[in-house]
């Protein structure tokens, strides 16, 4: 399964790019991430909870940042088992462009599954991977943009560009 897409971020590339970095970022972003430790240079490793139709697993497994050309692109790959579920491993090539003020961020994904999770059929892992994929790049959104004027009381302006407030931009 491939698929792609791209984003605006109103912040700049530096700071975009320094949240692809960040494990606290990356946590936050992916969809049923218990835990996550480690770095960039050496990897991460992740526990993650996902249903995927009738099928629920944990996931146990390790993300690596590669291809790396600062600050203007970076592959993440990532492969996890789930005992008797099965595994899934994928990536996604990232590039950022400087536009405007912001940032357009632009994903290539390729997913692959096997076990049980493969008994489901493409359409459900087609559509459980796409649906992964935007949502893991919304919530990076959500991180990295600063939050609007006037929202910040709000819980939605709280969890809105916490990554930015972080860093001062």
């Amino acid at each position: 399964m491939e698929l792609t897409g791209s984003k605006h971020i109103n912040a700049a590339q530096d700071t975009v790019w320094a949240a692809l970095l960040d494990k606290e970022v990356l946590a936050a972003c992916v969809p049923g991430c218990e835990e996550m430790s480690g770095s960039p240079e050496e990897g991460f490793e992740a526990t993650v909870v996902q249903k995927v139709g009738p099928v629920k697993a944990k996931f146990k497994g390790a993300v690596t940042l590669s291809d790396i050309d600062a600050p203007n692109a970076l592959t993440i790959t990532g492969e996890g088992k789930g005992g008797a579920a099965g595994f899934a491993k994928g990536g996604a090539k990232v590039r950022l462009t400087p536009e405007g003020e912001g940032t357009l961020l632009e994903y290539e994904v390729e997913a692959k599954v096997g076990g049980k999770l493969a008994q489901l059929g493409s359409r459900i892992i087609d559509g459980f991977a796409k649906k992964m994929a935007e949502q893991f790049f919304t919530r990076f959104q959500e991180a990295v943009e600063p939050a609007e004027e006037g929202t910040d009381d709000s819980e939605e302006g709280a969890k809105k560009g916490w990554f930015s407030r972080l860093r001062g931009a």
